[in-house]
């Protein structure tokens, strides 16, 4: 990458994009940035948040714009998280840490990836926040159940249960360029990490390897016996799972579909975000993840019943290009982009951000007839 080139300072989240593709070995960009087989998914996250416009109301005082609000009773600076993405260290050496730094500054939640590159320990000790800990359920349940005690011990505030991979995705940059399997460092000395496939992405055969099928919603009870925190269950798509979802007593609902990288021609999240809202009618909060890329996309998951975005890509370009300083700006863009559409929305405060401002896709065939 040139020195010129670096020396542009991006003004939005997708040219992040391009400069973490100049700065990344190929094979860590494709790992990052591919989905799953024809990628089908992986465009139309984006492309469906390019198909629902605005309805700004004009006149509205915003001469001042609030954008904090609550997660789970946890203050943060704007309803926009950091999503838990896998082996930090791939984009820079820091890893979980520089982003967990970046995170507590912006006053905002960092879920951390259950494929940290950096230990629970390590990402607890590096600053002060509020942090939630993913977790994916191992044929080896003792070696789940101390990741949630780690993550109890050291001070984080919730458990966000991946339930969208009981197998991994194919994602086929993975098999062409043999990715090779991270070593995960919440395991190190309790598991093998020298699984290898002569048919392509050893990454692929560590997950079969780990990976329990068998986990179902009968199993819930078993996660919520061996800890006290509050469970979000990630990786909901539709009605009949969202009320599934409630009925085992988790705490919230993240829309995903694991941005994209597990079944293709899943749907959108925001396109089945008001399906699922509606199925939960308050009862608990629902977030959103997956195709986000300005403050605009944020306004219309928020209109759409979305408590709070979680953002995944975008911090590890952040991270690639520019370290800790890097996310911090991929979430400051966002978070000023987002004050903006509020401010040309008349919306003073998150809360007043309402389905009224948006027209979607259905609603225009609906004022058709």
């Amino acid at each position: 990458m040139t020195s010129r080139n670096m020396a542009v300072e991006p003004v939005n989240v997708n040219e992040f994009q391009e400069l973490a593709r100049q700065v990344l070995p190929k094979m860590y960009y494709d790992f990052y940035s591919g989905g799953a087989e024809d990628q089908y998914t992986l465009d139309e996250n984006i492309q469906a948040y390019h198909r629902i416009t605005f309805r700004p109301r004009v006149l509205i005082d915003v001469s001042r714009i609030s954008l904090s609000t609550t997660i789970l009773g946890h203050h943060v600076s704007a309803p926009i998280l950091i999503a838990p993405t896998a082996m930090h260290k791939l984009a820079h050496p820091e890893g979980e840490v520089a982003t967990a730094r970046a995170a507590a500054s912006c006053n905002t939640i960092m879920v951390l990836s259950f494929g940290s590159t950096c230990t629970i320990e390590e990402v607890a000790s590096s600053c002060d926040a509020v942090r939630f800990c993913q977790l994916y359920i191992y044929k080896r349940r003792d070696l789940s159940a101390l990741v949630v005690q780690r993550a109890e011990r050291n001070g984080f505030k919730a458990i966000v249960l991946t339930v969208d991979a009981p197998r991994l995705g194919r994602r086929e940059a993975d098999i062409r360029n043999k990715m090779v399997a991270p070593q995960v460092k919440n395991f190190e000395g309790l598991l093998p990490t020298d699984v290898v496939s002569d048919k392509g992405s050893d990454f692929q055969a560590y997950a079969e390897a780990t990976l329990d099928p068998s986990f179902s919603w009968k199993d819930i009870g078993w996660l919520r016996s061996i800890t006290n925190l509050p469970i979000l269950i990630k990786g909901i798509l539709t009605r009949e799972d969202a009320i599934k979802a409630m009925e085992v007593g988790i705490a919230g609902i993240i829309v995903s579909n694991h941005g994209a990288r597990q079944l293709d021609y899943s749907p959108a999240t925001i396109s089945v975000l008001e399906e699922v809202v509606h199925a939960v009618q308050g009862k608990v909060p629902v977030l959103i993840d997956g195709g986000i890329r300005r403050g605009t996309d944020v306004f219309k998951a928020l209109a759409l019943g979305a408590q709070a975005v979680l953002i995944g890509r975008p911090i590890i370009y952040g991270l690639a290009v520019k370290g800790e300083y890097g996310v911090r700006r991929v979430t400051e863009m966002l978070r000023d982009e987002l004050e903006l559409t509020m401010a040309l929305s008349g919306c003073p405060s998150v809360n007043d951000i309402t389905r009224s401002h948006v027209m979607t896709e259905r609603d225009r065939a609906r004022s058709m007839f």
